[in-house]
């Protein structure tokens, strides 16, 4: 019988089979890095509001606490946001005048609320809650970064659950005594050995759930 294809046509089809390899694993690699990249994650984007407000002027340079904005932090699900009185309190003696507070003196004087945009936005399919990690000693900086030198608000973790399962799986290497929560200045991660020590001091002072409990599907999807 004669030879219908030629002897090259095994090396091309060789070729072809491991390009085809090469290129389904090119392909998974980049949706990958495309699903982890800031155009899908939105981390480092900076969100415009309708109030030019600077984190790092009032927290960072005047000092003003968390807690004096986001007054739910500790009790509820939600941070929550600052009710226009918070911001005329300061001012009404201070810039009271400027046009940047337009926005503000127009929210008090009609009683409506400012619509900001949310910065951190979680998908509804995934439960947080603000409190709980507030009270086993997770700080603001581990989840926000340092919203002290933002001038203008921006998400500094990818908030993908890799990123929270590093948490969940590792709780020592990230809480901190409860009243070191709001201290922006606090190492980002407990790394050297006598760190890792003091972070499992915390797991049992605060009856932190063991691993089994904090990665299981039903702790965070409800």
């Amino acid at each position: 019988m004669p030879q219908i294809f030629h002897h090259s046509t095994n090396a091309l089809a060789k070729i072809t089979i491991y390009g085809a390899i090469f290129v389904a694993v090119a392909a998974l690699w980049a949706t990958v890095e495309l699903n982890r990249s800031s155009w899908n994650t939105g981390q480092w984007l900076e969100r415009q509001q309708p109030v030019q407000f600077s984190h790092k002027h009032h927290t960072g340079d005047d000092g003003i606490d968390c807690r004096y904005c986001h007054t739910s932090v500790e009790t509820s699900a939600s941070a929550g946001l600052p009710p226009t009185t918070t911001c005329m309190n300061c001012h009404k003696q201070i810039w009271a005048d400027s046009p940047y507070l337009e926005p503000v003196r127009a929210s008090l004087r009609n009683n409506k609320p400012i619509e900001w945009f949310r910065v951190h936005d979680l998908p509804d399919y995934a439960y947080f809650n603000h409190s709980i990690h507030v009270n086993k000693g997770v700080g603001c900086s581990t989840c926000h970064g340092r919203v002290d030198e933002m001038p203008i608000a921006y998400q500094s973790s990818s908030l993908q659950m890799e990123w929270c399962l590093e948490c969940h799986r590792h709780p020592e290497k990230f809480v901190r005594d409860k009243e070191k929560v709001f201290d922006m200045n606090w190492r980002p991660e407990n790394k050297s050995a006598t760190d890792i020590a003091y972070g499992k001091s915390l797991l049992a002072k605060y009856k932190i759930q063991g691993k089994e409990i904090l990665t299981s599907c039903s702790t965070c999807h409800r």
